[in-house]
């Protein structure tokens, strides 16, 4: 009776023993296997024909209620997926209420929104298409648009049974954001053992990013993403900041609990080099000035010039590639 247990063990043992020549063979640098954050999955699994007609759709003026604006005026896949601005400008040339958080990886985030109102993408796509400052329109009008365009309607009735309708529509846009990911970073590369990924100073900046206590809401597949928070724990940010507006009020906008004012969601770190202005209002110019904040509002401390240039060090190495749409 003991031996297949025996033999288990054996080959347990053997396959780790393997593992560890094989690593150190290649002369890799294994990182622990309990760190806090995961590499982006490397696979998009969607599928290619739904992800193509939303990349279209992503970028079609004529979703907005005056053929101004699309999807990716805000979120410009080539420039980070965000747009720049503190907030952004919406189809009649309105200014939004919060500054644009990226659509890079935004189908790694439990919820979408700052305040976490959309618990999926295609709820999202369904906020920002009627909404009346971003894209100002209304779904029987980009339902009839989409039907009117022939090459839209041969693309829909090959990609779903029932061809054009709102849902579909939602799912296609869904679907091709749901491609965008972002892995090879440097920082994944570490994680997946590569020796030579991070410099000792970024290395420095990913331990003091752990030991002071950022990874506490940083961290998962997203390096955020995964939960809210309150912005000001610390400290009142806002009344430091002064001239308050709706937006600040956070998650309390959706739930109307006093306990959820300044509360938001925390956002994804992953390209945040390319996503310059930071915060839900865009105060922070720089990661400087964000990690400064971060410091001051959230861990109670002030940082030092050596640890502020760590972490953006750091922070600099979660910039991945957004990959081709799968074939």
């Amino acid at each position: 009776m003991r031996r297949p247990f025996v033999a288990l063990i054996f080959t347990l043992t053997l396959a780790l023993a393997l593992a560890l020549v094989l690593a150190n063979g290649r002369g890799a640098w294994a990182a622990p296997l309990d760190e806090p954050i995961q590499p982006v999955p490397l696979a998009h699994r969607q599928d290619p024909v739904r992800a193509e007609l939303g990349q279209r759709l992503f970028q079609d003026t004529r979703l907005s209620g005056n053929n101004s604006v699309s999807c990716a005026s805000c979120h410009n896949v080539a420039k980070g997926g965000a747009d720049g601005r503190g907030r952004s400008v919406g189809f009649s040339g309105q200014r939004t209420g919060v500054n644009a958080p990226t659509v890079l990886n935004a189908a790694l985030n439990f919820r979408q929104f700052w305040n976490g109102r959309a618990g999926s993408l295609e709820a999202q796509i369904d906020a920002v298409i009627q909404n009346p400052v971003e894209m100002g329109s209304a779904w029987r009008d980009v339902v009839a648009m989409v039907s009117r365009d022939a090459r839209y309607k041969a693309a829909f009735d090959a990609a779903y049974k029932d061809g054009v309708t709102k849902a579909n529509i939602q799912n296609a846009i869904a679907t091709y954001e749901r491609t965008l990911t972002t892995p090879g970073s440097r920082f994944d590369g570490y994680l997946r053992g590569e020796r030579n990924a991070m410099t000792g100073q970024e290395l420095a900046g990913y331990a003091k990013f752990k030991r002071y206590g950022c990874v506490a809401c940083h961290q998962g597949v997203n390096v955020g993403g995964n939960m809210f928070q309150k912005f000001g724990v610390m400290g009142d940010y806002f009344a430091k900041r002064g001239q308050p507006t709706q937006a600040d009020l956070g998650r309390y906008l959706v739930t109307g609990d006093l306990g959820d004012r300044h509360v938001f969601k925390v956002p994804s770190l992953r390209n945040v080099a390319l996503t310059a202005p930071y915060f839900h209002d865009g105060s922070a110019r720089t990661l400087e000035e964000a990690v400064d904040v971060m410091f001051k509002y959230q861990l109670g401390r002030t940082a030092s010039k050596e640890d502020t240039a760590d972490i953006v060090k750091f922070l600099h190495t979660l910039t991945g590639q957004v990959g081709e749409l799968p074939k």
